[in-house]
């Protein structure tokens, strides 16, 4: 049976056979539960010839380099979602979110379904996404990615940052705000939809622009093709730069910084049956997303 990858608002067959050659379960340290369920997954795994490994959140930094061929699954939340597909994109491995938690948006599959999601995947029987990733420098040279989104915000209480945006090389909109972030289809509904900004579907290939608490300026979203460039400068005040909620640095009055999707783009192993408007409304009926 082909794979099935998901590109545009349709998914198509996706015909390659899958070598699986390795699962690494990625649970947060914290949570006794989630690790509980790690070791009776890898022991459930292994019984079945698959060669598994656990991770905790912390060591991530220290694992051994993945593959293509291997599959990172999350346990826990969005967090751990993230802190999972950030390491998993630098080997251009696949990831699978399972939810731990009482949303989980970006984590569809239930702790039940681990052993059967992750042979789905190996059998061929999952849909995979192809999402966008965002690239994002700064003009010191500091340079990351996000799965979820950048965000430059005010860096002292109290003030607002003004922010100077450029689409496409382009001038576009001055903000004088709390901050400004750009978000991809996968993060549109978290702090972009806090924020005010639409929701994308995960596999469309845009970004979002949205100002947070914009005063007295336009306070409507922006959404662009994945391929436009977008560029920020600081003006007066200082800014911080955030890549998925962990500080990437900062920039000065006259430093700017650029955001772009990355060259590879991010694979996320779904369910089957899952669907992006159910787990859409589940999260909005629990009162986030």
């Amino acid at each position: 049976m082909p794979k099935e990858v998901s590109r545009g608002l349709a998914a198509v067959p996706f015909h390659m056979e899958v070598r699986m050659t390795q699962v690494l379960l990625v649970a947060y340290e914290t949570r006794p539960d989630a690790v509980e369920l790690a070791v009776t997954a890898k022991e459930q795994l292994e019984s079945l010839g698959i060669d598994t490994s656990i991770a905790k959140v912390g060591d991530i930094p220290r694992i051994p380099e993945l593959t293509t061929d291997s599959i990172v699954v999350s346990l826990g939340g969005d967090g751990t979602f993230l802190r999972a597909a950030r390491f998993a994109h630098g080997a251009s491995a696949t990831v699978m979110g399972v939810n731990l938690g009482r949303v989980g948006f970006l984590v569809p599959a239930q702790p039940s379904e681990i052993v059967s999601q992750v042979i789905a995947y190996r059998d061929g029987g999952a849909v995979v996404e192809e999402r966008i990733v965002l690239d994002v420098r700064l003009s010191d040279g500091t340079h990351d990615i996000a799965i979820n989104e950048v965000v430059v915000e005010r860096s002292q209480a109290g003030h607002m940052v003004r922010l100077r945006t450029f689409i496409a090389g382009d001038e576009f909109l001055t903000y004088s705000a709390d901050g400004v972030l750009v978000a991809t289809p996968t993060g549109s509904t978290g702090y972009n939809f806090s924020a005010g900004g639409p929701v994308m579907g995960t596999n469309l290939p845009n970004m979002v622009m949205t100002p947070i608490a914009p005063h007295f300026t336009v306070d409507r979203s922006i959404v662009v093709s994945a391929d436009t460039e977008i560029s920020m400068s600081v003006l007066d005040r200082p800014g911080l730069v955030v890549a998925d909620g962990v500080r990437l640095g900062s920039i000065e009055p006259g430093e700017s910084l650029t955001i772009c999707s990355h060259a590879t783009p991010i694979r996320v192993a779904l369910p089957q049956d899952s669907k992006f408007g159910a787990r859409l409304r589940h999260s909005l009926r629990e009162g986030h997303a």
